[in-house]
């Protein structure tokens, strides 16, 4: 009877051992780990994905959705910037009420960038893309005429329709904002250096079904 106890008792600590193993180790999301931004909830993923949060370094968040399908190369070079941490810290350091908001230069001024050009793909340079520069739209910036192919990690977020459609065909459009705007707009109304320009963070994230 002694050894029968000692062995459930033996059991049981193995037991919970293991529940313990998979609740460290296994984790997986669940709807406690959703969070919101607008009614659209994601969960923070360390795996590549066509979605990325934008947090800056008040609070506020931006959530983009990539299109790899239409501007492969320019989706490849983002998500390639975001695994490296390259945008943390970076700002939005051009304003232009009624046209657009741009980052992702670490000099803060326009002139720096990934130190890696690539390829616009944008109707002006040979490739099709279809996606318009309305409100909300995400596409890169570059170096003026006949600089096609100059982009590098600066990219731009477009306010208005009626100022950002003439950049079509010229532009690589590659995302859009599906939830922040508000945080775009408060952007557009901030100060130069307010924390809200500050891209505390940009990661991946998966947008729950």
């Amino acid at each position: 009877m002694k050894n029968f106890k000692i062995k459930a008792l033996i059991a049981a600590i193995l037991l919970l051992s293991v529940s313990m193993l998979c609740l460290a180790g296994c984790k997986k999301a669940n709807a406690s780990d959703e969070i919101s931004v607008n009614d659209v909830k994601y969960t923070v993923t360390e795996t590549e994905t066509d979605t990325v949060l934008i947090e800056t370094a008040d609070g506020s968040k931006i959530i983009i959705r990539l299109y790899p399908e239409t501007a492969p190369i320019t989706v490849e070079n983002f998500k390639n910037l975001v695994s490296d941490g390259f945008y943390n810290g970076l700002t939005f350091h051009r304003i232009v009420e009624g046209f657009v908001i741009q980052g992702g230069d670490p000099n803060g001024d326009g002139t720096g960038g990934s130190g890696t050009a690539i390829k616009g793909e944008f109707a002006l340079n040979g490739i099709k893309n279809d996606i318009s520069h309305e409100r909300g739209v995400v596409s890169m910036a570059r170096r003026g005429n006949p600089y096609y192919d100059s982009a590098t990690s600066q990219f731009f977020i477009c306010l208005d329709a009626s100022t950002c459609k003439s950049l079509d065909g010229q532009y690589a459009a590659f995302g859009r904002v599906i939830a922040g705007m508000d945080t775009v707009d408060k952007i557009v109304a901030s100060k130069k250096g307010d924390d809200c320009r500050t891209m505390k963070t940009v990661r991946f994230v998966e947008i729950a079904e």
